[in-house]
This record gives structure tokens, C-alpha cells and sequence, in this order.
């Protein structure tokens, strides 16, 4: 079998054997945790409260790349928390671990969204903004994989897990899942696309 065929088929069974727990433990269904997605966002737009995300390396890549198509596609106040200043300050200054949940406990409110994006779900940085997260009343998700006991994967009030043991594989998934959540928020469903999604000018 070629490289790539394998490689797509890792990828295919990944995602479609994805793992995902409420905060209580209990299974959800992609489709029936996409829909509880879509009903926390709304109401976040409604009362203009902010979806946040993080994560380290390739994560935080992604957590920009979302919050931005969050903005500026489906109109959903979000930010990354990934700025170059506050994370080098905070980390010289506090540690490393604290680099996400100190910006959280300055600007985050209860009913915000906290969206934590972690390959292997121990990193400290990680769990240390959950914590801040649940303190402040956030509503908070979960997207990790490598190995199923990872503590971040029980913090979230939604936890997806891509049982796989390759990072890229692992970080792929979660960039799927992400754009599925914002389709099914945006109402997408013909994705031929007969018109590009490019950012345009708003009030």
C-alpha cells in the first residue's frame, strides 16, 4: 500500500473513531456534542462574551488560525492567547505553566468559551488555564490525543480524544473537528464552495 494511502487511512479511522466525554464522563455522539458546540457559542454571541483559545507549538497555530475564522467568518468574538509579549513576560516572570490562565484571570468572564488544543493533554500551561477557566465560569472544551488517560481530557465540559500516537495525525484531527464546529455553527453544508469564504470589510 503507498505512503499516502496509509497515511489517509490512519487519518480517516483517527477521526472516525474520536472519543468524546461530557464533564460528568458520559459519551456524546460528534454530531449530538457538535449541536451542544453550537448552542454555547450562540449564546456567547448573544451576550458578546469572548471564545478563547490556546495551545503550545502547532496548537497555538491552530488556536490563531480559529479565532480568526471564528471573527471573521462566523462573527463570534474570539482571541488566541498566543501574543508574543505576554507570553515571553509571563513566562520570565511567573513560569511558564502560567502563560495562559494569567491573561485568562485578567480578561476572562463567566460565560466565556475557553478552547484548549493539546496533542498530549499533560502540558502544565494547559491544565493550569482549565483551572482558571472552571474559577471563572467559563465554558470550557477539550481537544487532545496520544494517550487516553491525559488529565486535560476530564476538564473540559466537552472532551474530544483522537486515539492516535502520532502528533501529526493527532494535530490534523483536531484541525478537522475545529472546522467542523464552525460549519455546522455557520450552517455550511455544500462544501464545492461557489464562493470563496475570504475575510471582507464590516461595520
Amino acid at each position: 500500500m503507498a505512503f499516502s494511502t496509509r497515511y489517509l487511512k490512519t487519518l480517516s479511522t483517527a477521526l472516525s473513531s474520536t472519543v468524546v466525554f461530557d464533564r460528568a464522563g458520559l459519551a456524546q455522539t460528534i454530531d449530538s456534542s457538535l449541536d451542544g458546540l453550537v448552542e454555547a457559542v450562540r449564546r456567547t454571541q448573544k451576550s458578546n462574551h469572548c471564545l478563547w483559545f490556546a495551545g503550545n507549538g502547532a496548537s497555538a497555530a491552530m488556536s490563531s488560525h480559529m479565532a480568526l475564522d471564528f471573527s471573521k467568518n462566523a462573527r463570534v468574538r474570539s482571541l488566541a492567547l498566543n501574543d508574543a509579549a505576554s507570553l515571553t513576560a509571563i513566562g520570565n516572570d511567573l513560569g511558564f505553566e502560567h502563560i495562559f490562565g494569567q491573561p485568562l484571570q485578567w480578561h476572562g468572564v463567566k460565560g466565556d468559551g475557553l478552547v484548549l488544543v493539546s496533542s498530549s493533554g499533560t502540558s502544565p500551561n494547559m491544565l493550569a488555564a482549565a483551572e482558571v477557566g472552571r474559577q471563572k465560569g467559563m465554558w470550557i472544551v477539550t481537544l487532545t490525543g496520544l494517550n487516553e488517560d491525559n488529565p486535560l481530557r476530564r476538564l473540559g465540559d466537552l472532551n474530544y480524544f483522537i486515539d492516535a500516537r502520532s502528533y501529526g495525525i493527532v494535530e490534523c484531527a483536531h484541525q478537522v473537528l475545529l472546522h467542523m464546529w464552525l460549519d455546522r455553527l455557520m450552517g455550511v453544508e455544500d462544501w464545492s464552495m461557489q464562493e470563496s469564504q475570504n475575510m471582507r470589510l464590516t461595520n
